[in-house]
């Protein structure tokens, strides 16, 4: 059986208690703020979060641009040219009715799939970045079977506005050969 609290004594030592229970949970709070503040503050976190988007947006981008389908072609060539700036862009765009005559005579269907990709390089004040792609290509020849080939690709991106744009791409080195 229980009893009940009764007169001045009983009554100062549940005061106590919950006025300590009410401090302890303050603290608690207190530090549960500060620590969320902390985090939503910390440098490394929003490098961290510009390091994930310049990866997701150079995997697409080099996905991309060894993605081709020659009766979609124009809608293929346009997605080139938004996922690139720069001279790699100004490449593209210069060269895109002579690169088009060549795959409409092809008629070939060139498709990419990102089996790895790494950032190698990250200047996030630049705005400046590199990634390292893996990437499965298969290209389909009219009266041919599919054939597969699997490449790393080098990629510079360069920020423009709050998007990554793939600003060079080139073939990395594979085993024992040295960069240029």
């Amino acid at each position: 059986m229980r009893r009940a609290v009764r007169g001045p004594a009983g009554r100062r030592a549940l005061t106590a208690t919950a006025l300590t229970l009410a401090l302890v949970a303050g603290g608690f709070a207190a530090w549960g703020g500060w620590d969320w503040y902390d985090a939503a503050h910390d440098e490394s976190a929003a490098y961290a979060v510009q390091r994930d988007e310049a990866l997701a947006a150079g995997e697409q981008a080099v996905q991309n641009l060894n993605t081709l389908d020659h009766r979609h072609l124009d809608r293929g060539l346009d997605l080139w040219e938004s996922s690139t700036t720069g001279e790699l862009h100004d490449q593209l765009v210069t060269g895109r009715d002579e690169f088009a005559a060549q795959v409409k005579t092809a008629k070939t269907v060139t498709t990419a799939r990102v089996l790895s990709g790494a950032v190698t390089e990250l200047d996030d004040r630049a705005g400046r970045a590199r990634v390292l792609v893996a990437l499965r290509v298969t290209v389909k020849a009219p009266d041919a079977e599919s054939t597969d080939k699997d490449s790393r690709m080098l990629g510079e991106l360069t920020r423009t506005g709050d998007r990554w744009k793939l600003s060079a791409l080139g073939q990395a080195p594979v085993g024992g050969t040295a960069a240029g």
